[in-house]
């Protein structure tokens, strides 16, 4: 079995993992501006492999609506074009032959309130991460502390602290999505 420190240690690592995940998700939501990570990570058959888009293509975005999509092999065009539409985020692809632009259209207001729901369902996500990492750390303390490994006093002392990185982690999470509605919602 491990030491307080390591389970201490472990459950920062996991719950620094949820929120790195949440950022990630939420980055590849919608705002009304045009940004390389809204279609970098999706997966594109290539040759039979799933790969990500970012992989396979130059993106780049030259006007604040406008995404372009460079692939570094041509014949891959087809499947990009379909791994984009496929992926359901709400934007056509034009294929010229040579590349592929993606026109980011004026969000209304009703898929403004939608992007924020699916952002808070996200959030929520992370936030339950976080608490089962929790769960699981208390449960690995109670087990030292029973096992004789460490004192009634440490284990007191390593629940607080799992408590205290369960509150910031989740106070993180909050600051997330809070920034990312304020930045869906803005016109």
């Amino acid at each position: 079995m491990e030491s307080l420190d390591d389970v201490l240690l472990e459950s920062d690592d996991k719950m620094t993992k949820a929120v790195e995940f949440l950022q990630q998700e939420l980055s590849g939501l919608r705002t009304g501006k045009a940004s390389p990570s809204l279609v970098e990570n999706v997966q594109v058959e290539y040759y039979g492999t799933q790969t990500r888009l970012r992989q396979l293509a130059g993106i780049a975005t030259p006007e604040p609506r406008l995404i372009v999509i460079n692939p570094y092999d041509p014949t891959s065009l087809q499947a990009i074009e379909r791994a984009i539409l496929a992926a359901n985020i709400g934007i056509t692809p034009i294929n010229d032959g040579r590349i592929i632009r993606i026109p980011i259209p004026e969000l209304s207001e009703e898929r403004r309130k939608d992007l924020v729901k699916v952002g808070h369902r996200m959030a929520e996500e992370a936030r339950v991460a976080i608490r089962n990492v929790r769960r699981e750390a208390n449960d690995q303390i109670k087990a030292l502390q029973k096992g004789g490994k460490i004192t009634e006093d440490e284990r007191d002392e390593g629940l607080k602290e799992i408590q205290n990185y369960t509150d910031t982690y989740i106070g993180k999470v909050d600051a997330l999505i809070a920034a990312k509605e304020k930045d869906v919602l803005t016109v």
